[in-house]
């Protein structure tokens, strides 16, 4: 384990809301120039903790300690006048504002009584390049994809004077090349003497670059242990109490025969996606990866209505040309976007008014909705899905990652399609929660449904698909299936690697 000494550490937190206490007696020391993972499933009480640790949140009972010193932060703003900076999962930027407007947001650069913007640019281009990512810093954020934001995110927490670095889920979105990006930094905080606490469900990249690990389930704290001492496997059993070794469950191989469900023919998607052609079969599972900003999401936006596009689009043979997303329901295809909680749910809204909003003429009596049904068919979703709430009254941005997709998977399938399209299915899901969602796409193809799955985990694409279209600058680079179905393969086609070497 790391020897610097312990700049910051929480003693005996309990954290209760209401009645429910969800941290209960936790211990943790951070320590300069060392890499410390929390890991747990979602609701195990991770955020809380990191919450605790930023100012977000007081905790009911304990201490948190700077230097051994016990203090009281009175929010956010004073941790990180302290030394202490998070870096959030959920995207928290000025949409209508520039990349380097954000990164300097509240401490912008002046020259005299002027905002020194050359300066600015200058050096938010600096810090998105450090992270891997080339972003004109003159670009406004909501321009960019969910990835980029993230990036631009993790530079803005980085541009402040830092002693402890809290980051919540930073690769969720990234690819391996991405996160290769943010590792290297991680690296460089960790020789600077920087305390560095590492939240992920990601459990190889944890096992990659932490030097000890905290476990928690059910807000309490199971086990810590150097990282040596670990495996993936090790950590997973520990996080959810049983052996998670069948993560991905078994994939039946359409019939050679499948009947061809999706074309899409030289589909372009301006300023994204050039002369892109595929195909997907009936009970077919088909990923798509490649690198951020290679058009996997923007292919599939313009091929489902989402985007403007040209080309061919056939549903069953039949030409069609999808103008919203809207058609394209009507023709039996489901998008769940990756960012659930921006366009696949109303998270103000409750569970049942989420769970019916696509389907609301399914529900109708006359010229009303009958609320009985409509609670019915909530009460099936819960079981069906395991949907895990303490009440089905509660707003959906009150439930975790995990559940929201399982509430937004219930709302896709109570219109019955036929084709289903997944963008990043398990971003920020822990791997108990992951392979139950696994289990549900292959029941989807094994019931005669095609499925496209857009992700950026390499493992998850190899492991839950039967063939991977890999995207590269806007163009399809190539196809894998079968034994030509490994890491290895689709980063050459993601990266270009071989073509440049040739």
């Amino acid at each position: 384990m790391g020897s610097g000494d312990i700049v910051l550490e929480g003693r005996g937190l309990f954290r209760s809301f209401g009645p429910v206490e969800v941290l209960s007696g936790i211990d943790i020391v951070l320590r300069a120039g060392e890499v410390h993972a929390v890991i747990g499933e979602n609701g195990a009480g991770k955020s809380t903790l990191m919450r605790l640790l930023s100012g977000h949140l007081e905790p009911t009972k304990g201490t948190v300690a700077i230097d051994g010193v016990p203090c009281t932060f009175r929010g956010p703003v004073d941790a990180e006048h302290r030394g202490i900076v998070l870096v959030h999962q959920e995207i928290l930027l000025a949409p209508h504002l520039t990349v380097a407007e954000n990164i300097f947001l509240g401490r912008e650069k002046r020259r005299g009584l002027i905002l020194d913007d050359r300066r600015m640019n200058r050096e938010a281009a600096a810090a998105v390049l450090d992270l891997g990512a080339d972003i004109d810093p003159t670009t406004a954020v909501e321009r960019l994809s969910i990835a980029q934001r993230q990036l631009v995110q993790i530079a803005r927490a980085l541009a402040v004077d830092h002693r402890v670095v809290i980051f919540d889920e930073p690769t969720a979105s990234l690819t391996p090349v991405e996160a290769d990006a943010l590792f290297r930094v991680i690296a460089r905080l960790r020789e600077r003497g920087i305390a560095v606490l590492y939240i992920s469900h990601r459990l190889a990249e944890v096992k990659a670059i932490a030097d000890v690990v905290t476990v928690l389930r059910d807000g309490r704290l199971v086990a810590h242990h150097d990282a040596s001492e670990l495996e993936p496997f090790d950590m997973a059993r520990l996080m959810v109490g049983r052996d998670m070794s069948n993560l991905y469950p078994e994939r039946r191989p359409p019939p050679a025969a499948a009947d061809i469900v999706l074309e899409a023919r030289d589909v372009s998607v301006p300023g994204f996606v050039e002369n892109a052609s595929f195909v997907l079969r009936k009970g077919e599972i088909l990923g798509f990866g490649g690198l951020i900003g290679a058009g996997r999401t923007e292919l599939l936006e313009g091929v489902l209505g989402l985007r403007p596009s040209t080309g061919e689009v056939r549903v069953n043979g039949k030409a069609v040309r999808f103008r919203t997303v809207h058609d394209s329901m009507q023709a039996g295809i489901v998008y769940l976007s990756e960012d659930r909680k921006g366009k696949g749910l109303l998270v103000g809204q409750d569970l049942r008014t989420n769970l019916t909003l696509s389907a609301l003429d399914r529900f109708r009596r006359g010229p009303l909705i009958d609320k009985a049904r409509e609670w019915a068919a909530l009460d099936r979703a819960i079981t069906a899905f395991d949907i895990r709430t303490r009440r089905r009254d509660i707003n959906a941005g009150q439930l975790s990652g995990g559940n929201q997709q399982k509430l937004l998977l219930a709302k896709s399938m109570l219109i019955e399609p036929d084709i289903v399209v997944i963008d990043e299915p398990t971003r920020g899901i822990d791997i108990g929660t992951k392979a139950e969602i696994y289990r549900f796409i292959a029941k989807l193809a094994a019931d005669g449904k095609a499925v496209i799955v857009i992700s950026s985990e390499m493992p998850e694409l190899i492991g839950v698909s039967h063939r991977v279209v890999v995207m590269r600058g806007g163009h399809i680079a190539g196809e894998v299936d079968g034994a030509r179905m490994t890491e290895a393969e689709i980063v050459v086609l993601a990266t270009g690697v071989a073509a440049q070497a040739a």
